[in-house]
């Protein structure tokens, strides 16, 4: 059966109906209200106070050797991060530097007109003090929530992510969200591209904040959409899964 012409040409025709010309009017012109800064949760989850970045300690590198040893690192070694490493990765991928009063957050990374539609939820396999579960930063709070300890986590990401076993043996898999009507709020449909570029813009950030603490890093592009989206509870529309990166101590 010939394909339709929508499917064949799909991505062109992303490029070409998220043009300006073909924008309307966006929602904040229109005066509504713009979409929390954070998503929000319950009282009776589990929160982890990370520790402060300033207070890690760094291996000295420098940014010329972080950007020439950059390269993606599938298999890990057994150690496990630490809680102060990891706050240093999410400090570096997300970390909140200011709120201001539009209100924006102003973060560790570009993002456009700072409307940074990511909630980073976290596979963690292996890092000291936290039980292997699903967990989400909280950026503006510098905090952790609990999100699941089910068992067999690692396995149905691994298998969402193309049966990829790197995603079972890393520390932690960073798991990117975008909240859509963060950026669409102010850009419309030219906000999905802006959302795909941001998202290039945080995972670089983690390769090179990975060289600091001895870490590598694999970005993951290659998901079942469904899969992923339905291992973290989200409808895959209004949130959806961007982009995946795994993380672990070098061999």
């Amino acid at each position: 059966m010939e394909e339709s012409n929508l499917t064949r040409g799909i991505g062109k025709e992303f490029m070409e109906r998220t043009q300006y010309k073909y924008l309307e009017t966006s929602d904040q012109n229109k005066g509504l209200p713009q979409p929390p800064l954070e998503l929000g949760y319950e009282g009776s989850q589990r929160i982890i106070d990370l520790p402060a970045p300033r207070e890690i300690k760094l291996d000295p590198i420098g940014l010329r050797e972080a950007i020439e040893n950059r390269r993606s690192v599938r298999d890990y070694s057994e150690q496990p991060l630490t809680l102060e490493e990891l706050s240093w990765l999410l400090w570096c991928t997300q970390g909140v530097k200011g709120v201001v009063a539009r209100p924006a957050t102003l973060r560790t990374v570009p993002s456009a007109g700072a409307r940074h539609a990511f909630e980073t939820y976290l596979l963690v396999n292996r890092v000291e003090g936290l039980r292997p579960g699903l967990y989400r930063f909280l950026a503006t709070e510098r905090k952790l929530v609990e999100v699941s300890l089910e068992t067999g986590l690692a396995d149905r990401a691994a298998e969402a992510c193309w049966r990829q076993r790197f995603v079972k043996m890393c520390a932690v898999a960073f798991i990117w969200v975008a909240v859509a009507y963060r950026t669409t709020w102010r850009y419309g449909e030219r906000g999905y591209r802006y959302m795909h570029l941001d998202a290039g813009h945080v995972c670089q950030n983690l390769y090179l904040a990975a060289e600091a603490i001895g870490c590598g890093v694999c970005a993951i592009g290659a998901f079942y959409d469904e899969e992923i989206n339905g291992l973290l509870d989200i409808d895959g529309e209004e949130k959806f899964v961007i982009y995946v990166a795994t993380t672990g101590k070098k061999r």
